[in-house]
């Protein structure tokens, strides 16, 4: 029988949850209630207490209850029930009794949850219903595969509307729960390798070419969208063991975490491939372009006629790094590279990073990418083979390089394998 872990804070919430609960047995399922309420008792017994979650944690529930002075006292409780629930879970998890994860809350309540979920392994169900869904939710889900759903109106009490709403969220979880074997069986198949790759809009041709090369030649590909959260993922799943190998063909986020842009994967993009040792190739790909979420989130300071804006659709613009910021951002990219632990090797294109400085384009320049290219070779300081090759990084003839490079990376690593 699938199992759902119901996670939660029952001192304030506990209607709502024990309706939730009535809801997901009622489809068959077992329910294993975790309690992460700090205000005070719950109105029916849960299976794991919130004494013995905050333990977990090395906390003792009484130090961490409100009613202390201090401005600090929420923040405090959220983070040490949050460190006790991600090692509650995980050891559910290693016992075999979690099928799905499912929570609900506002603002404290989707941290301590959201927190602990982003622990769990990829692929396992887990479902925060949560009145923070409205806005932004990267900080909840970062790169994981949480599914979070909007409550509408505060978990605060039951009535006709969110009855609904709470049912259905439960509904969910039950359905994840019951058919997770089913799930797991229909990602099975004949194990191939599994190459991850990097791509944006103005990247699109070549990583598709690239991505059929690849198949053609056995390996399975996973791509992913470099707006952040892509990234993000792809750095998690490799440091999980799930990618083999890497053609980061666009690393345009190492420009938004620097300078301020949308589309930041924080300050471990580009390091877990090198940490692994897994062969991976490196291409600058729109590492000139700095994306803000509209025009009219362009700071004042970068939306200037030198900077060369590009309103790439109504929610994206695009703004050119300057000479000084792509000096640093070659520096920081041959820096990652030269540190690679496997075989590594960094592909430059000489028509262009990107559909921008295509030729013909509106960012072509041959000046300032051979800023950024003289940067990269002074960083990487021969640590491993970088090479400038002819054509734009979306002409075929790139693709085709760069999967010619990873192929003989792979099969230095894995010749006798």
């Amino acid at each position: 029988m699938a199992t759902v872990v119901l996670v939660g804070t029952l001192d304030t919430k506990g209607v709502e949850y024990g309706f939730v609960k009535e809801c997901i047995q009622e489809t068959g399922c077992e329910v294993i209630v975790v309690d992460t309420g700090v205000l005070g008792e719950p109105p029916f017994p849960p299976d794991i207490s919130a004494a013995e979650v905050v333990g977990m944690g090395g906390v003792d529930l009484q130090s961490i209850r409100y009613g202390r002075e201090g401005s600090d006292t929420r923040a405090v409780a959220i983070e040490a029930m949050s460190r006790g629930l991600e090692v509650c879970l995980a050891k559910l998890v290693a016992e075999g009794r979690c099928d799905a994860v499912f929570g609900m809350g506002g603002s404290g309540g989707t941290n301590i949850l959201s927190a602990a979920m982003k622990t769990l392994p990829l692929g396992m169900p887990k479902l925060l219903l949560s009145t923070m869904m409205s806005g932004d939710v990267r900080p909840y889900v970062g790169g994981t595969d949480m599914a979070m759903m909007y409550s509408v109106t505060d978990i605060a009490g039951l009535n006709s509307f969110s009855r609904l709403i709470l049912a259905n969220a439960a509904h969910a979880a039950a359905g994840m729960a019951s058919y997770r074997a089913a799930a797991l069986e229909k990602s099975q198949g004949a194990k191939k390798p599994l190459v991850g790759i990097t791509m944006f809009g103005i990247t699109t041709p070549g990583v598709l070419h690239m991505r059929d090369l690849l198949e053609e030649k056995g390996f399975e590909t996973i791509v992913f969208h470099a707006t952040g959260s892509g990234g993000m993922a792809m750095e998690d799943m490799i440091r999980h063991g799930f990618i083999d190998g890497v053609i980061d063909f666009t690393t345009t986020e190492l420009c938004d975490y620097n300078y301020g842009g949308a589309f930041s994967a924080g300050p471990d993009r580009l390091t877990a491939a090198g940490e692994r040792g897994i062969p991976q190739v490196i291409v600058p790909g729109a590492l000139e372009v700095l994306n803000f979420n509209g025009v009219a989130c362009v700071p004042p300071d970068k939306n200037i006629p030198s900077r060369k804006l590009i309103i790439h659709n109504p929610t994206v613009c695009a703004v050119k790094a300057t000479d000084e910021e792509l000096t640093a951002l070659g520096t920081e990219l041959g820096s990652k590279a030269a540190r690679a632990k496997g075989p590594t090797e960094v592909l430059l294109p000489l028509g262009g990073l990107d559909k921008y400085e295509a030729p013909g384009g509106p960012w072509e320049s041959e000046e300032s990418d051979r800023v950024l290219f003289d940067a990269i070779h002074r960083a990487v300081d021969g640590a491993v083979p970088v090479r400038e090759l002819e054509g734009n990084i979306n002409d075929p003839v790139f693709s085709e390089a760069a999967v010619d490079t990873f192929l003989r990376l792979w099969g230095d690593t894995n010749r006798g394998a």
